[in-house]
């Protein structure tokens, strides 16, 4: 090589660590590069970006022309030493989903949640996130007891249908799981169920001396359909009524009753007071039209009671810990 060439490659190594390395920076390192190739004009040099996925931070590499033919590629990583091109199949982010308050879920992790989630209130990303803050909690947790796993697994395997071993067998197969993957999500499962546990008795109390009326004891009946066929009973004399009758016809409405704590409710019905009407009005994808016929006082000596309060302060719980949360999310 020419002292003139090995002149220039001792300058591009020190303008390639000195270019800035957020991803809003690459206009200003390129006019850099554009600069330098102005005053070494032979090396033809042409810069590289990889914008790392779901990071801030570039990698550069800077290719100039030999005076002998062919091309020099240097790359001077900022943090590792691995070079980008050999890094970019094993990224530190490929294989996580989400980052809360440190703790990473693994995509694996992630698709088996969204596998087995129920119907439920809440967004899928608030699934995850809760499902990192609560095994973060894990974390400080002694490992489960046998009894603990044991009640874990039954759970679990009532929950999907897996009455016998070779239910289970073709579940794993299905999902893509071995016996030994189940048993260290039940691990983690159980040591979920121990610290939710915790949290539901710590704040049932508390949660039902703030919201007692969540908890009355409600009998409710109520409807769901068009607007129009709602408004038709809401008018009857006794709407009650017209809802009990409509739950022997064949009708475009679908007809509920229930009888538990308010919270359990549609939510238009929660706070209707005894032989209270609401309706119709917007709920989900249809018109609710709903009647109170009984309420009662929550009692809070009712273990029933106290555990539906548990659930609600556990989800209260969690939905502090997310508006706190450091969240950082890598699928983007």
């Amino acid at each position: 090589m020419t002292s003139t060439f090995n002149a220039a490659l001792s300058e591009a190594v020190d303008l390639l660590r000195a270019l800035p390395r957020r991803r809003d920076n690459v206009p200003e390192a390129r006019r850099a590069v554009a600069r330098w190739r102005e005053s070494r004009p032979a090396t033809r040099a042409q810069l590289v970006a990889d914008v790392r996925p779901g990071s801030p931070i570039v990698d550069y590499d800077l290719v100039l022309a030999h005076p002998d033919g062919g091309s020099v590629a240097l790359t001077a990583p900022a943090d590792d030493g691995v070079p980008w091109t050999v890094d970019h199949s094993t990224h530190w982010a490929s294989g996580r989903v989400v980052t809360v308050d440190d703790f990473a879920l693994l995509i694996q992790n992630a698709l088996l949640t969204l596998r087995a989630r129920a119907e439920r209130d809440t967004t899928i990303q608030d699934e995850l996130i809760d499902y990192c803050i609560l095994s973060d909690l894990t974390g400080k947790e002694l490992p489960p007891t046998q009894e603990e796993l044991q009640q874990a697994s039954d759970a679990y395997r009532i929950r999907n249908g897996l009455r016998s071993r070779d239910d289970m067998m073709r579940w794993l197969d299905a999902v893509g799981l071995n016996e030994t993957a189940y048993t260290s999500h039940i691990f983690g499962l159980a040591l979920k169920q121990r610290v939710r546990a915790r949290i539901e008795r710590e704040t049932a109390r508390d949660y039902l001396e703030r919201h007692p009326a969540e908890f009355d004891q409600v009998w409710a009946l109520w409807a769901e359909g068009p607007e129009d066929r709602l408004a038709e009973l809401a008018g009857a004399p006794d709407p009650a009524e017209a809802l009990v009758r409509a739950l022997t016809g064949r009708d475009r409405i679908s007809v509920h009753t229930a009888e538990g704590p308010a919270l359990d409710l549609p939510e238009p019905l929660r706070a209707v007071p005894e032989k209270g009407v609401v309706g119709p009005v917007p709920h989900g994808r249809h018109h609710l039209l709903g009647v109170v016929r009984e309420r009662r006082p929550a009692d809070p000596s009712d273990p029933a009671i106290l555990a539906a309060a548990g659930r609600a302060g556990f989800a209260e719980y969690m939905a502090e810990r997310r508006a706190k949360a450091d969240i950082t999310w890598h699928w983007l």
